[in-house]
């Protein structure tokens, strides 16, 4: 169980990193209306511009999926569970949530999980299931 003052310290970092990803939704959202489509690039200009705006809009995806994980973890901090893992339901501690307070899976379980991914893969490498 988390004390008031852990709360309020996930609380914050939580709505301090959805204030950042939303300010930068802004600012690309901005740049991206605001391309300069001048006359006379040569296609080199145009490919760079193009690469430019794919990697920033993938960024901007990366951020969208984390921005939900964000508001989910706000959901479970304000319902109490936060600290409560989804697989075996035994308390994640303050120190795991403070480094990564969307986690929603104690540090067992997530390794395990991990574990099961790294087999998963290399059975597919060798061409196996």
């Amino acid at each position: 169980m988390l004390t008031e003052a852990q709360t309020r310290q996930i609380r914050e970092g939580l709505q301090a990193e959805r204030t950042r990803l939303l300010r930068n939704a802004q600012s690309s959202l901005a740049l991206s209306m605001n391309r300069d489509l001048d006359v006379g690039r040569d296609s080199i200009d145009e490919s760079t511009e193009e690469n430019m705006l794919s990697t920033e809009l993938r960024l901007r995806d990366r951020e969208k999926w984390l921005l939900g994980k964000i508001d989910g973890a706000l959901e479970r901090l304000q319902a109490g569970s936060i600290d409560s893992c989804e697989d075996c339901e035994e308390p994640i501690g303050f120190r795991r949530l403070f480094a990564r307070p969307v986690t929603t899976l104690c540090i067992d379980c997530k390794e395990d999980r991990e574990r099961e991914e790294t087999a998963f893969e290399s059975a597919g490498a060798r061409g196996i299931g």
